[in-house]
């Protein structure tokens, strides 16, 4: 019998109101069966260490550790898709396995792609036992620091004490059973719950003659089912950086959508560390997987901002069509011009040669805003682009729009605008429409000693015409920058700064020269000097943008004291 206090917990739970907003079922695949040669990771207390075992004749063996080094444990954490190894395990560190001995007197260069490319004895070939099972500590990324953690609450009340009940187990009546499709039956566990609580999310599909449930999941995410199944009870989870995706999948397959949009958020500390893209291409597909658009949206911004080296590394080669689009239809890329966007797209479209349709390729030369590129290239492209003849149609279309809107008065073409947005700019890094401060601010400035000087690193000037069409080519407007340390600074220019350190982009342009027909939506990029990678843009309002700190921008600063500032200016039309 349960205890009249876990009665009452349980059903004063049960008179509050859980919300499951009408989500629909979505199919979640399965696993996919373990591949000759594959690898895995047993009897680690995280999912980056353990028992290497490998797959071979449709049966998973262990690995003798004779020669068993850290080049031989690179491969494997590499083999695993971790980033390396931190160090080889030997004598049985993780445990005993059962079964063969598959591979023995291992002997790798470390750089090979496969353990099973190394040179062994042969399968199954050794003289060893299991007391001698290898095993290896990989090495997590940056971001996968198990100390930073993440506390989320989405608490309805009574979370202490239905956390207590969940941990001490009193009373359950339903089990759990945590198993890998495609594993053995001695890897999978079971936790015990309480019928009733589950019963209060619909999407378990919890019936009164049900005694038990069973999750399919990846065995590197059983560590953390048992605290999923705990948010069930409380409401309140937390969140580190080697849980997250497991988190996330379970949020995805029960249909947990406020925690899953929470969880997705915590993946965007996982997009600067990578510089070859495959981390963030990957996110972004599992964000359409599993739905989740926050991730989606979080992935295609910052992708946006490093548009110019995405293109150049070999994943974008594989990216998909749809995410091409995505990327292309933003108004967020951080690019030299639109005619670099055309000359990458039409060099993809190339590669890709017959696999895209007619219609695909029309498709993708759609989201180039051709009155955006400079009118003398525009000129070109009829004799540089190799695919004009065979879209001479949609080309001279384009073309003669372009044109129309550097030869006319705004006011006589915005009645025929049939896509606001091929009139809008990016954000565009060429001259003259940015200039660069390269030298972080002095954190350690000091008034006393600069009383009345502005350094020359926090300060610059530049000039555009008022707006991307001819029409305003003869025209100028000076533009002032910069960089603003402290209270003090900011009172010498005659304001007083809430949060520090601040950008200006000041300009000598007057709305009523322009008839009121031109605006400006000024963005400042800043860019680790290390290794360029884009990490920030932000807004100026009334010709400020704060600079963020980690908390405002909800992600790790990768570069605190070494970025550059990039001011860029972009007119538009109203």
């Amino acid at each position: 019998m349960m205890s009249s206090r876990s009665c009452f917990v349980i059903w004063m739970l049960l008179s509050l109101h859980v919300s499951t907003h009408g989500w629909n079922v979505l199919d979640i695949q399965k696993k996919r069966p373990a591949v000759e040669g594959g690898l895995r990771l047993v009897g680690g207390d995280l999912p980056n260490k353990g028992r290497v075992e490998v797959y071979h004749d449709g049966q998973w063996g262990t690995i003798c550790d004779d020669g068993w080094e850290l080049a031989e444990a690179q491969v494997v954490c590499q083999q695993l898709g971790f980033p390396g190894a931190v160090s080889a395990a030997v004598g049985g560190t993780y445990g005993e396995g059962s079964g063969p001995i598959w591979l023995d007197d291992m002997n790798c260069k470390g750089s090979e792609n496969f353990l099973s490319s190394c040179h062994f004895k042969g399968w199954g070939v050794t003289d060893c036992s299991h007391k001698e099972d290898a095993g290896v500590v990989c090495e997590n990324e940056k971001d996968m620091d198990d100390s930073r953690k993440f506390h989320l609450d989405h608490s309805l009340g009574l979370s202490e004490e239905l956390g207590k009940l969940f941990d001490s187990g009193d009373n359950c009546d339903f089990s759990i059973l945590v198993r890998d499709s495609s594993e053995d039956q001695a890897e999978q566990k079971t936790i015990c719950v309480h019928r009733l609580i589950l019963s209060l999310y619909p999407q378990f599909n919890i019936s009164s003659s049900s005694n038990n449930l069973t999750i399919e999941i990846s065995q590197t995410c059983h560590p953390y089912v048992s605290n999923f199944l705990r948010y069930l009870y409380t409401r309140k989870i937390e969140v580190t950086m080697s849980s997250a995706q497991c988190l996330h999948l379970l949020s995805y397959i029960y249909q947990l959508q406020q925690l899953l949009e929470e969880i997705g958020k915590i993946f965007i500390l996982f997009l600067p560390q990578d510089n070859t893209f495959h981390s963030q291409v990957s996110l972004y597909e599992y964000g359409v997987r599993t739905n989740d658009m926050v991730l989606q949206e979080n992935v295609l911004q910052y992708l946006s901002w490093n548009f110019e080296f995405l293109v150049v590394s070999s994943v974008w080669k594989t990216v998909s069509m749809q995410m091409m689009k995505d990327l292309l239809s933003r108004s967020d890329l951080v690019v030299k011009d639109e005619f670099f966007v055309l000359q990458v797209l039409e060099e993809s479209v190339k590669e890709k040669g017959e696999t895209l349709s007619l219609e695909d390729k029309v498709n993708l030369l759609s989201h180039i805003r051709f009155p955006m590129i400079p009118v003398e290239k525009l000129y070109d492209i009829q004799f540089s682009s190799g695919m004009y003849q065979s879209n001479e149609a949609f080309y001279q279309n384009a073309l003669l729009k372009s044109f129309q809107f550097n030869s006319l008065s705004f006011s006589k073409i915005k009645k025929h605008f049939s896509n606001f947005e091929d009139y809008l700019p990016r954000i565009y890094t060429a001259e003259p429409w940015s200039t660069v401060l390269n030298d972080t601010f002095n954190r350690n400035y000091n008034p006393r000693y600069n009383y009345g000087y502005i350094s020359s690193y926090n300060y610059g000037s530049f000039r555009t015409p008022p707006h991307n069409s001819v029409i305003y080519s003869h025209q100028s407007i000076e533009w002032r920058v910069q960089v603003l340390q402290n209270a003090w600074e900011c009172s010498n220019q005659g304001f007083n700064c809430d949060t520090l350190p601040v950008a200006r982009l000041i300009s000598s342009y007057s709305q009523s020269n322009y008839n009121s027909s031109i605006r400006f939506n000024n963005k400042l990029v800043l860019t680790c000097k290390t290794n360029n990678v884009v990490f920030y843009v932000q807004d100026f309002k009334s010709d400020k943008a704060v600079i963020p700190s980690n908390s405002s921008m909800g992600l790790s600063h990768p570069c605190p004291n070494d970025y550059s500032f990039t001011f860029v200016v972009r007119p538009e039309y109203i």
